[in-house]
């Protein structure tokens, strides 16, 4: 309450968010991703790097003398969870960032680099070329091959429609199902 006596709501005590149209808490997914093998700690966010792109991200550190595979992590969580539920990106740290007191300081995670999950397999024509930079653009990424998964680099429904728009505008005739 305030000192003019209205409610001030200051957000979840969980840690529970919505991501396209889905609630996720975040803490299930964290546990997805620390029950992994080799991971000794694990964190899970959403990031919005690209406005009105918002993905969740896992960060994860590797037990002693444990080898981390992004990839694998990923695939791991998408065994455990549901695909709405399965980070976009797993970044694998030597140590988590901390704040003076100690506790993760979740806004020093870096951001994690999409572009690792391109294969760069180029166009083999004009209408691929346009696709491919579109996707590129829509994903903030700095290029994205033929072969490239869109929701693996973070695309979700409603940047497929934002897609689909862009390519009418650049004379292609798709809908969000292709």
């Amino acid at each position: 309450w305030g000192a003019d006596g209205q409610l001030r709501y200051a957000g979840r005590a969980d840690h529970q968010v919505q991501l396209r149209g889905f609630r996720i808490e975040l803490g299930e997914v964290e546990a997805a991703l620390a029950g992994q093998s080799g991971v000794g700690q694990a964190a899970v966010l959403i990031r919005e790097d690209q406005p009105g792109v918002r993905q969740l991200v896992g960060y994860a550190v590797a037990a002693d003398g444990a080898e981390l595979d992004p990839a694998g992590l990923r695939a791991g969580v998408g065994e455990a969870l549901p695909d709405y539920m399965v980070p976009v990106a797993v970044v694998v740290l030597d140590a988590f960032p901390v704040t003076p007191n100690g506790k993760l300081d979740r806004k020093a995670l870096p951001a994690p680099d999409l572009s690792a999950g391109t294969t760069g397999t180029a166009a083999r024509d004009g209408r691929e070329e346009v696709l491919c930079g579109l996707f590129a653009e829509l994903l903030g990424l700095a290029a994205v091959g033929v072969h490239d998964s869109f929701f693996d680099l973070g695309g979700d429904s409603i940047v497929s429609i934002q897609l689909v728009s862009r390519a009418r505008k650049a004379g292609l005739v798709i809908t969000p199902r292709q």
